[in-house]
Formats: structure tokens, sequence, C-alpha cells
């Protein structure tokens, strides 16, 4: 039957109406009622509807009966060799199974992207008429090649005035991909041509290739952990049959579990009998260690490795089966930002172990490690995929796990040179580090071309080619990843009146000089705010921080100095004046000299607790600094 399934995702640039698209599919197909419809179904947690984005793939199984559909001399490619179907295929009055994977569209959240596309034939690449092609559709389009998948373009937002249907097709004739079918202009918000989206899933992405009749192997695409059912896992059945009750296996951690329940996702969890191959679901396993059952796994049924030993046996050949072998999997996510965790009272660090592993069983790409702070005490230092990734996780965590938490300063992720190991004894010099580099790719209008080139040499970037789009030009260059994961996107709007888009992938490490900046409040070193950064801007920054950071502390009753330092040596300093009382108020003439006596007394007064005080620095100050 599995002729008769497609397994898609949709890929965009962000707000270029990939969840408006999904929500129409879902309401033409029946899979939702009109009752219960609303913008962005699909986007199930909080804060995505909050922020209007995408955050975490979402799958969705639809079933869809075209009235008439003909397929004539249809060449369907799969990953594996070209198959020439019947050359006249009628589908009429027939059901087709269609399994929708939704993914973000914003660049931190590439990896969700990545682990969609090894899950489905084929994508569903969706552009804005009034934007066109934009630097994540690139990004994205990418990926979908390099995953081998039948790509169907859509144009969508024709219905608005500044549409223009003719420029973005010509944008994408430039691309000089090979699409399945010319792009379809739709409509997500009005759901004009969406059953012609229908009828392209259908005649132009393959169904999925898969032994039935063998032991079952599923890639493990996404998990989580429920309290009261323990981990739920999504998977793509490659092979075979996975039923409940089934005895499981999971390959890289060997963790053996019971199948409990199996069953279809559409907006929640839909009990089945059994998931056979090609099919998207999910299992309820018996695992209760959230750790257990890993992205990118490969479940299998028990007897699958006892099969295979026995024919190997049989035939006299000791090698493994193709079903006794894991699936290929991802590859590990890499960290772009680094920042420190800490609760704000410094009692809750269990708490935020416990929580932080519930989430990386959600979040692959969210890595982390214990650390200390003499400022906070017991806390982690964790990886993100970038600062809105670093922002979603810090709102989850305090929404979802009733935290209070303390963030420092992101930074990148920089390393010892590889060619001067040195010793942990002997402090590092400013040579003797290496910082990650990242290729950028940049869209623009051409009239602007030479804003995002001085952009780019001023982040210490080098440039590269220039390529025409139509009327927009592709900008490629390299650049510390330093420089773009603080404010490069905002300067970039800014340089280019927000036409210009960015998207970036990590290149590899290059030697950098840096130094160490401390920050220094009423005297005392703030750990969380102290960082390496470079040395040819170290100036320019020290004055950003110290300047944002007169806007966010609280004013004391006596005068705070804010300075930053390297070494011993200040380079950026502001005072906070303090606050002042009228201590003369109730006097009413007199001699001047008992004005003055007051003034000094109180003078003295601020100079001592200056001497003696301690400023606290707020919580929310930390947040308010994340992007200097």
């Amino acid at each position: 039957m599995t002729h008769k399934i497609r397994n898609f995702s949709i890929i965009a640039h962000i707000d270029h109406g990939k969840s408006t698209l999904a929500d129409r599919l879902l309401e033409l197909t029946g899979a939702i009622d009109r009752r219960q419809m609303k913008e962005q179904v699909l986007d199930t947690m909080d804060i995505e509807r909050e922020r209007g984005i995408t955050i975490k793939l979402q799958p969705a199984r639809m079933v869809w009966q075209p009235n008439k559909l003909k397929i004539e001399n249809s060449k369907i490619e799969t990953r594996n060799k070209l198959e020439i179907r019947n050359s006249k295929l009628e589908i009429s009055d027939l059901a087709f199974e269609l399994n929708l994977i939704d993914t973000p569209g914003h660049v931190d959240f590439s990896y969700e992207v990545s682990r969609s596309l090894a899950a489905v034939e084929g994508v569903l690449l969706v552009i804005d008429a009034t934007q066109g092609v934009q630097a994540q559709t690139l990004a994205n389009l990418h990926l979908a090649e390099e995953a081998g998948l039948a790509v169907i373009p859509v144009i969508n937002k024709i219905d608005l005035p500044a549409a223009d249907v003719e420029k973005t097709t010509n944008e994408l004739n430039a691309l000089g991909i090979d699409f399945v079918c010319p792009p379809i202009a739709i409509s997500a918000k009005s759901g004009t041509n969406i059953e012609k989206v229908l009828e392209a899933i259908i005649k132009f992405i393959p169904p999925p290739s898969g032994r039935e009749k063998t032991v079952a192997r599923a890639l493990i695409f996404d998990s989580y952990f429920d309290s009261y059912r323990g981990v739920i896992v999504y998977v793509r059945v490659v092979d075979g049959t996975i039923r409940a009750g089934d005895e499981l296996k999971t390959m890289q951690t060997g963790k053996v579990a019971e199948a409990l329940e199996v069953g279809g996702v559409c907006l929640g969890l839909h009990h089945e009998r059994e998931l056979r191959a090609g099919q998207i679901g999910y299992i309820v396993t018996s695992l209760k260690d959230i750790a257990a059952a890993r992205v990118g796994d490969t479940i299998t049924t028990i007897i699958s490795r006892q099969t295979s030993v026995v024919s190997s046996r049989s035939s006299g050949d000791q090698r493994p089966t193709a079903n006794d072998l894991p699936l290929a999997g991802y590859k590990e996510p890499q960290p772009m930002v680094y920042a420190g965790l800490y609760t704000a009272s410094g009692d809750d660090y269990q708490k935020l172990r416990d929580a932080l592993a519930k989430l990386k069983l959600n979040d692959a790409a969210l890595q982390y490690e214990p650390s200390s702070s003499t400022a906070f005490g017991f806390g982690f230092r964790a990886g993100f995929l970038g600062l809105l990734h670093l922002e979603v996780v810090k709102e989850r965590l305090e929404r979802e796990y009733d935290l209070d938490l303390v963030v420092t300063v992101p930074t990148v992720a920089y390393r010892p040179q590889s060619q001067n190991p040195i010793s942990n004894a002997q402090p590092l010099t400013s040579n003797q580090w290496e910082e990650p580099w990242v290729k950028l790719e940049i869209i623009l209008p051409e009239e602007y071309l030479g804003g995002a080139m001085q952009l780019v040499i001023g982040r210490r970037g080098v440039l590269g080619d220039v390529k025409y789009l139509g009327e927009r030009v592709v900008l490629e260059a390299e650049v510390p990843l330093g420089e773009v994961i603080i404010d490069f996107y905002d300067k970039l709007k800014a340089a280019t009146s927000g036409y210009g888009s960015v998207s970036y992938d990590l290149i590899g490490y290059r030697p950098a000089d840096l130094v160490q900046l401390d920050i220094l409040v009423a005297g005392d070193k703030v750990d969380a705010l102290s960082r390496l950064v470079p040395k040819v801007n170290v100036d320019f920054i020290a004055r950003q921080v110290v300047a944002k950071l007169k806007e966010a502390v609280p004013r004391q009753s006596f005068e705070v100095k804010l300075q930053a330092a390297v070494g011993a040596k200040i380079i950026a300093s502001e005072r906070l004046a303090p606050f002042r009382k009228d201590v003369t108020e109730k006097l009413y003439g007199g001699d001047i000299t008992r004005k003055r006596k007051l003034l000094e007394k109180q003078k003295k007064g601020k100079k001592k607790m200056a001497r003696l005080g301690t400023v606290e620095v707020p919580t929310e100050v930390f947040v308010k600094l994340l992007k200097y």
C-alpha cells in the first residue's frame, strides 16, 4: 500500500506563508473541523503563536480523495533509482495518505528542517510573491537538493496588490534548479488553487520505498517525554510493520522497550493498530529514561538481529544484513552561540538540570554541560544555534518549568589554536586563539550592494562572489561568527531599507586576536559579563556595554562607577548618579554655614556608602545586554 502514501514537508523563508498553507491543506482534506480551525493550527506552543513563527517541526496526517486525476508517462525520481510508472495511471475514487511535516523558517532552526527532510520524499518550496526568493529560501532548497527530494515550487500571496508572479517565476528559473513541475501560484490565505497543490503532491512526489514483509526499522525524527506515558517518539517507518505490544530496541543506545501504543499524528495522537512501511506516526514506548531514545536513532523490532543472525549462519555469511544496520540518522548539530544558564535564587540547580534534560530530548540542537560562577553558584554552559534559539529556550524553561533564570552574555565558541597546544596552567595570550567563521549568502536589490559590502568589511569579513538573481543579487562573503550573531541582521536591514536577507553556514575555525574584556560595577567584577572579544573592536564594544549598563542598572543612594577593563587598564567608564535627598529643605534662612555643614555631612555619608556598599545587578539587566 505504499503507492498510496505521500510524505512531504513545507520549506520557506520566514513569514512566506508556510504555516498558512499547512492550515489550508488540513482544512481542505478535512483533517480538522472548520469549527476548530484557527491560524497557525500546527504551532502548538504559546511562544510560537505569540511570536508568529514556527519553532518545532510538527507532523500531520491527512487523507485526500481526488475526484479525478490522470498521470501520464510520469517519471518519478526516488533516492535510489529512476522508476518509470505505468504509462497511464488512472487514479479515481482512491484515498491517498498524505503525511506533512511542517518546519520552521528561521535560520536558527535549520536543524529542525534537516530532520524533517530525512523523513520525506518531497517538499513544497513556498515563495512570497511580493518578496521573491530570499536567503533562507536558498538555504532550505540546498538542504532539499542534498537529500535528493522532489521539489514543487509554490508562489504564495498572489492576492496581494504588490504580488509579482512573473518576476518571482523568473527568479526561480534563474536558480537553475530542476523542479519537478512549473511553479503553482496560490493564495494560502484565501484558499486559491490549494487543490492544485494537492494534485501536484500526488503526481510529482514519489511514494516511499521500503519492504513491507520484513523486520521493522524506523527513524526517530522527534521525541518528547510525557510524565504519565513515558518517552513518545515520532518515527518514519522505513521497513516492516510496528504493532502495539512489539518488543523494540534502539540501535544506538541499545535500550529495549515495548511499543505500548502506535498511531498517526494530526493535532494530537490517534491510536491505530499498526504502523506500516512508508508511514509517519508515533510510538508510545515503555522507556522512562529521557536520554534512551535519541533523535536520529533507529528503532527496530527485537527479532531483527536474531533473524539476520539465523539467516547469515544458514548461508555461511557472517556479515550483517541491511535490516540489521542502523539508518543514516543525522549529523550532530553544531552550536553557534554559548551562554551560561543559572537560577536567580541559586537554590534550583537540580530543578534546572532536570528541565534541561527534558528539553534536550525535544530539542536535539540544545547542548549543555555543568558550570559554576562566583556570582551565581552552580549552573550550566549551554550551546544554541543562534540568539533566537537562546531566547526561545530561556522562555520555555521559565514558562514550562517555572524557573527564574539568569542568562550570561552570549558568545561564540573560541578555542585554543590546534597547532599551538598550551598547558592548562599557562594562560592563553591574545594571538593563541581560533574563532569560528561562517559563509554568508545575502540576497538584496542591486542598488544596496555597496552598503552591504561595507557592512561585511566593517565586520572583519572577506567578500566573495556576486551572482545575479533576476533584478536582485546574491552576495557571498566569509565573516567571523561573532560578528554575525549579535546585530548583523538588524544592521543589514537598515543598510538595505529592509530588503536584504541573510543565511549562513559554519565553515571552520581561523586564528583570532582576542582579549578578555571585564566589566566592573562599583569596583566589583561581574563574572557573567566578562567575555573574549576581538582586540580590534574592544574599545567600541566596551563603550557600548557600559553605556547600555548605565541605562539598565538601577540608581543607588551613592555614586556607582560602571567600568570596562582589559587587565588592569580601564578603557571605558560611565557614572551612575546617586539619588539625592534635599537635606536643607527644613532650613529657612540663617547662616549659610549651616547649609554647607549639612551638605558636607551628606557628602561624607555617600562616600562611606560607596566604600562599603555593594550593587546587586538585577536579572533583567543580563537579558537587556544579550545583544551587546
